[in-house]
C-alpha cells in the first residue's frame, strides 16, 4: 500500500539503544586498569613498608646501643642504670640532669659501705653536681686522681685515656659520706664523672 510507513526496527520505549544519547560510557581499557592497580599497590607498599623499615632500623640501633653498653660494663662491677633514689639519698650522690651512660655499683661490709657511680653530663650538669655537694669547679685540681687503686680494681676504672683529668675530695664527718671525684674532660662540653661515695655504718 502506497504511503505505508516502514516498520519500526528499534524499541520505541528505549531511546537509549545503540547510538542513543543515553548509552553507557565505554569500559576502562586494560592498560589503564593495570596502571591504576599498580599505583594503588605502590601506595599501599609505601604506607606499610616505610614505617616498618624505620621500626626495624630503630630496633637494630637500640639493640646495638644496648650491646655496646653491656660490653662496656661487663668487664667491671658496674651495672648500667641509675642508682636507686634511696642510694642517691644515703650516699648523697645527686646525679644531674641531663646525664648519660650512667652506671653504678654498691658494696657493703661491717666497716665501710661504698657506692661507685659514673656518668657523662654537660658542663652545666657538672656545675650543678658540684654545687649540690657544696663544691665548685675551681676545687677540681688538674691531674689529681683522687680515686685509689683499690676502688679502681673494683670498677675497672683506669684513668689513663686521653683528655684532661682532674679530681677532688669532698670530706664530711661520719656518718655523712665522703666523696672522691674524678672528672675526664676528653669531650669538650661533655665531662665524664667518676664518684666513690664512702660511709661508715
Amino acid at each position: 500500500m502506497t504511503g505505508e510507513l516502514p516498520p519500526l526496527t528499534g524499541d520505541p520505549g528505549h531511546p537509549g539503544g545503540p547510538g542513543g544519547a543515553g548509552g553507557s560510557q565505554p569500559g576502562e581499557d586494560r592498560r589503564h586498569m593495570i596502571r591504576r592497580r599498580a599505583l594503588t599497590l605502590l601506595i599501599i607498599v609505601l604506607l606499610i613498608g616505610v614505617p616498618a623499615g624505620y621500626l626495624v632500623i630503630s630496633a637494630n640501633q637500640s639493640r646495638a646501643s644496648g650491646k655496646d653498653k653491656e660490653a662496656k660494663y661487663s668487664a667491671t662491677g658496674l651495672t648500667e642504670g641509675w642508682p636507686s633514689k634511696l642510694q642517691r639519698r644515703i650516699y648523697q650522690v645527686p646525679i644531674p640532669h641531663p646525664a648519660w651512660w650512667v652506671a653504678s655499683y654498691e658494696t657493703n661490709n661491717w666497716k665501710t659501705s661504698r657506692l661507685y657511680v659514673e656518668f657523662e653530663t654537660s658542663d652545666a650538669g657538672l656545675t650543678a653536681f658540684l654545687t649540690s655537694m657544696g663544691m665548685a669547679e675551681k676545687d677540681l685540681k688538674k691531674d689529681r686522681l683522687t680515686i685509689g687503686e683499690r676502688d679502681r680494681d673494683v670498677t675497672g676504672w683506669t684513668f689513663d685515656g686521653p683528655g684532661t683529668w682532674s679530681g677532688l675530695v669532698h670530706e664530711q664527718e661520719n656518718p655523712a659520706p665522703t666523696h672522691d671525684v674524678v672528672v675526664n674532660h676528653d669531650k669538650p662540653g661533655y665531662p665524664r664523672v667518676y664518684v666513690v661515695a664512702r660511709t661508715v655504718p
